[in-house]
């Protein structure tokens, strides 16, 4: 004998189950939509609204990109100290205006351990496949052993620290 499911409108023994197992809902009251005018939304600080484009470049146009100095790099002295199972796992990497997804195991690789990216567009980020943990400091690598990112304790299940090139990086979950 065959046995499955009571979905799909069908019975225990296989057929079509009987009309009289299922009863309509009845119709539900619907009030009529009426219309009216909207108010139009307050503008966001820092864009113009309406009537007011001033100098502002079309959508899409690249405009001013501030420069931002990224400081020193976070001190190890203050950072708490890291065991190698607290990094295992899924994490969120964002460096610049790159957000994506790093991996990283306890499978042994060149320079450390498997690390691994995806969804990154930075050429950097790309570049991770390898980690290793010295001290208080999370070393990302690429397969060239070389550093692509320093990495310190910035808080539970969150890390940060600087790229080879000197921008920010944050990891966390």
């Amino acid at each position: 004998m065959l046995a499955g499911c009571g979905r799909l409108g069908m019975s225990d023994m296989g057929g079509p189950a009987p009309a009289a197992q299922y009863e309509p809902l009845p119709a539900a009251p619907t009030k009529p939509v009426t219309q009216g005018s909207l108010q139009p939304l307050p503008p966001v600080p820092g864009q113009p609204g309406p009537g007011m484009a001033g100098d502002m470049p079309p959508p899409g146009a690249p405009g001013p990109v501030a420069a931002v100095d990224p400081g020193p790099p976070p001190s190890p002295e203050k950072a708490p100290p890291i065991g190698r199972t607290e990094v295992l796992g899924a994490w969120k990497i964002a460096s610049g205006t790159d957000s994506c997804q790093l991996f990283m195991t306890l499978t042994t690789w060149s320079g450390g351990y498997r690390a691994n990216t995806r969804g990154c567009t930075s050429p950097q980020l790309q570049r991770i496949s390898a980690w290793d943990l010295s001290g208080k400091q999370v070393a990302l690598k690429g397969a060239d052993g070389s550093i692509v990112a320093t990495l310190y304790g910035a808080g539970p299940e969150r890390f940060s620290g600087q790229t080879s090139e000197r921008l920010p990086v944050s990891v966390s979950r």
